[in-house]
């Protein structure tokens, strides 16, 4: 027998216009969830829009860009940070939404919070779990790269709680994106540390590696030792430098991240209401600047004799002609991502035009992570790196990243 199926209206939850639903005659009228699939992609949208995944793929090269400039071959320890920072940029997301929703209510009325498809709690906790996640993520990668995701993830609350609409907001964002890099530098060379058998032996502040000398037996004199070649033990090795805890190498590269982020933090402060020539018109000279000292080549790593102080941390023989050739191609990239949006923004500083250089400066994170990689003798990594910008730009035409 062939039953019959009925559509019936059913009035939406929260007074909105009302829904159809197929239910089914009979005891119970057990409806049909004709649209189950729909809310979760609705959910699912809600929450992409909320954490912002478009921009997901200008953070790992944070970590990458780290382990490269301290000179440490990347490891777990990266991959740790990597994880973190993934969790604690996401924490900002969301953390981000929750302290502007009276705001956005205003002013943005069809983000997630003020339109009611995620509540402000399931925010503040996402915020929470996911901070708690990335320190846990840091730790396993060592006690200093725990410090540094600590110091990071309290400029992040700070950050969205208090120094947001300060003068200070540009300076605590660039801090953050700084000190991210740090992050995988840090944990980078923790794990070496730990991987360098008798590393530790002579403490924190001791960079050498001290092997014992076997016992020493004096002979009188012309005698010659009876014991055999094949028995005798080999001559102590070489000390071998261990990378410091903090690599110290690695601070041009986040100071070059940081100057960046704040170039698009302080034009990012107009995207609402525009009317600022100023601010992009500064972000497009640093821009300038920045992409000029990343193409310059770095100078030429340590040698013996040479008048230099040696570095902090063993550090790869780059390969001098590709990163060279490929470092300058990047910053390029970087240039032509960033600048003409800034350009635009300066000549018209209208709110579309003035959210479209946010969002250019921020698609622009990636080719410059690369060009510091490739700066740092990983030229092949920076060229992989490069490859996530298409991503980026793909899920940045689904979801917008500011």
């Amino acid at each position: 027998m062939i039953r019959s199926l009925f559509l019936r209206l059913v009035p939406s939850r929260a007074g909105g216009p009302a829904t159809t639903e197929t239910t089914e005659p009979g005891a119970g009228a057990r409806p049909v969830a004709a649209h189950g699939d729909a809310s979760v992609r609705e959910k699912l949208g809600a929450w992409s829009e909320l954490l912002r995944v478009s921009a997901l793929p200008g953070v790992p090269g944070d970590a990458l860009a780290g382990a490269a400039a301290s000179g440490a071959q990347p490891g777990r320890g990266t991959a740790w940070a990597v994880g973190a920072s993934l969790c604690l940029y996401e924490a900002g997301m969301a953390l981000n939404d929750w302290a502007d929703r009276h705001e956005d209510a205003a002013e943005r009325p069809h983000r997630p919070l003020p339109s009611g498809r995620v509540s402000p709690g399931a925010a503040l906790g996402t915020a929470g779990v996911l901070t708690a996640a990335g320190l846990a993520l840091a730790a396993r990668a060592g006690r200093p790269p725990l410090a540094v995701a600590t110091v990071l993830a309290a400029t992040v609350w700070a950050y969205d709680l208090r120094l947001k609409h300060t003068a200070a907001g540009p300076a605590a964002m660039a801090a953050a994106r700084g000190l991210d890099l740090l992050l995988g530098a840090t944990a980078t060379v923790s794990t070496a540390r730990r991987g360098t058998p008798g590393g530790l032996a002579g403490g924190a502040g001791d960079g050498l590696r001290r092997t014992a000398a076997p016992p020493f037996t004096a002979l009188p004199p012309g005698r010659v030792s009876e014991v055999p070649p094949a028995r005798r033990r080999p001559a102590p090795p070489p000390a071998v430098p261990v990378p410091t805890a903090f690599p110290l190498s690695a601070l041009p590269a986040a100071a070059v991240l940081a100057a960046h982020t704040y170039a698009v933090t302080a034009v990012s402060r107009h995207e609402v209401h525009g009317g600022s020539t100023t601010a992009p018109l500064g972000a497009l000279a640093a821009a300038a600047v920045l992409g000029a000292l990343t193409a310059s080549p770095r100078p030429d790593p340590y040698r013996p004799g040479a008048r230099r102080k040696p570095p902090a941390a063993p550090r790869r023989l780059p390969d001098r002609s590709a990163a060279e050739r490929v470092t300058p191609l990047l910053a390029a990239v970087y240039l032509r991502t960033t600048a003409r949006p800034l350009l635009d923004a300066a000549l018209n500083p209208s709110p579309p035009l003035t959210r479209h250089a946010v969002v250019g400066g921020l698609r622009a994170m990636i080719p410059l992570q690369a060009a510091l990689m490739s700066r740092s003798g990983a030229p092949v990594g920076g060229l992989a790196l490069l490859g996530l910008a298409p991503l980026a730009r793909r899920l940045a035409r689904k979801v917008s990243p500011t």
